[in-house]
């Protein structure tokens, strides 16, 4: 399959990658173009950014979660019927596990798919340097694949010095730049950027940013980088557990809301492809859960910044309470599995009540909590234990924990173990119809997990 396509990465966080690329989107749908666009690694934010500017949902792309096949086929399937697929980076280029490795980097996500990458360059504070910088990304593995620089924070004037001693030192084209922005800045917080609907006057922002990308980037010799990459062979994974469906399609209620909004596109994906019927509510506003559903999901998100309208929606509570405790199929992750609990702090420390099927009270601390990636292992395998695809039980599953809260019931029945240094310790809730813990889980990359909950769920209809 024919996907033109490109990868905006960077040295480091915070150099600009999100705006640019963002800018970027715009400046293409401007022209009539129709982009689609990708983040790599297991971000929930700035996918959301993409989404608002091109109106369709952005995907994820990680090289932890899925092998080589499946992450060609996540990108030539999304990128159907579109013009350009725009990938942002993550982190540095070559930042991967473990610190060193460069397993799970924008710069593995772009060998996988052998996609090529412009730098973009933080270039605030440098004049000639700034070509030592792309000179040691470019040339630090021979498959770099860097054929692109885009100087972010720099002057018109600077520009032009800098572009023609950057392509005559490296020999890559420098392909525009970006000045220091003010008035289209995305502002952050504990878990990343504020979300795209609380910033003021977002569209608007987002054409602004749009015209000056028009003006500095040229976009054409970016289409036309991104029109040189080869074809990607990508067949829809099967066998085992990807072979699954109901019988009869199985309604399942989604938490979809400005409180939980953390989710995988691609799982929710995998799940309809698997017979699934989503109904999102709201667990803020609605007074209770959809009428006929015979399953529920609770993801992440930002439950802690309103515990107020959460625990004053009583009616919501006890729906979930009384859904739950009837044996309705359910899966929570991260801020969905402290919506569970007894009690949860909000951002400042103060109590809330919540649901009350999870005994303990989860609560704020001061940094971040067995962050990073993980591989979840059974000790007790409950929720899992029925035969869905001919094997009893769940292989391993691949997950991510990012998160500033604890629990003083985090669970116990699965093991989650580092990637890199062995580290391990117990999570998760798991029962005959229940799995909740704070990883969140990518179902392409356990198969297994999708099927056995749908599986719950036809069990429950019946």
């Amino acid at each position: 399959m024919k996907v033109p396509r490109i990868l905006l990465a960077a040295g480091a966080s915070g150099s600009g990658k999100t705006l640019i690329t963002c800018g970027i989107l715009q400046a293409l749908i401007n022209r009539g173009l129709k982009p689609c666009s990708f983040k790599c690694g297991p971000d929930y934010i700035d996918p959301m950014f993409h989404s608002k500017v091109i109106g369709a949902k952005s995907r994820n792309l990680d090289t932890f979660f899925a092998d080589g096949d499946i992450l060609r086929y996540i990108l030539a399937d999304n990128s159907r019927d579109c013009d350009i697929a725009v990938i942002e980076g993550v982190m540095g280029y070559y930042d991967g596990l473990g610190g060193i490795s460069q397993r799970a980097s924008a710069y593995d996500v772009a060998r996988t798919t052998d996609t090529p990458v412009v730098l973009i360059v933080n270039a605030k504070g440098m004049s000639g340097s700034a070509a030592a910088f792309v000179k040691g990304f470019r040339d630090y593995k021979e498959d770099s694949n860097i054929q692109g620089v885009i100087l972010n924070q720099v002057s018109p004037m600077l520009y032009k010095t800098l572009k023609g001693h950057i392509e005559e030192v490296c020999g890559v084209k420098v392909i525009g730049y970006l000045p220091r922005v003010t008035d289209c800045l995305l502002e952050s917080r504990h878990l990343g950027l504020v979300m795209p609907d609380e910033i003021q006057n977002i569209r608007e922002k987002l054409q602004a940013l749009a015209e000056i990308v028009e003006e500095t980037v040229n976009l054409e010799a970016l289409i036309e980088l991104a029109e040189s990459a080869g074809d990607i062979d990508a067949a829809e994974p099967r066998g085992g557990a990807f072979d699954f469906h109901t019988a009869e399609p199985v309604r399942i209620a989604l938490a979809r809301d400005e409180a939980f909004c953390f989710m995988y596109e691609d799982n929710l994906r995998l799940l309809q492809k698997m017979g699934a019927e989503i109904v999102e509510f709201s667990p803020v506003r609605d007074a209770e859960l959809p009428e006929g559903v015979s399953g529920l999901i609770l993801y992440g998100g930002y439950p802690e910044l309103y515990a107020d309208e959460i625990e004053k929606n009583v009616s919501m509570r006890s729906s979930i309470r009384e859904a739950i405790e009837g044996g309705l199929p359910t899966l929570a992750e991260c801020g969905g599995f402290m919506y569970l609990h007894e009690s949860m702090e909000d951002n400042e420390g103060n109590a809330h009540d919540g649901v009350g099927v999870i005994e303990g009270k989860a609560f704020r601390t001061p940094k971040l909590n067995r962050f990073g990636y993980v591989t979840l292992g059974e000790n007790d395998g409950a929720f899992f234990s029925e035969d869905v695809v001919g094997e009893v039980g769940l292989m391993p599953v691949p997950a991510h924990e990012f998160h500033y809260f604890d629990s003083t019931s985090n669970g116990d029945t699965m093991t989650a173990r580092k990637p890199v240094g062995g580290r391990s310790w117990k999570c998760m809730h798991q029962t005959e119809t229940m799995l909740a813990g704070f990883p969140h889980l990518y179902y392409y990359g356990n198969s297994q997990v999708a099927a056995a909950f749908l599986r719950k769920c036809e069990n429950y209809e019946k």
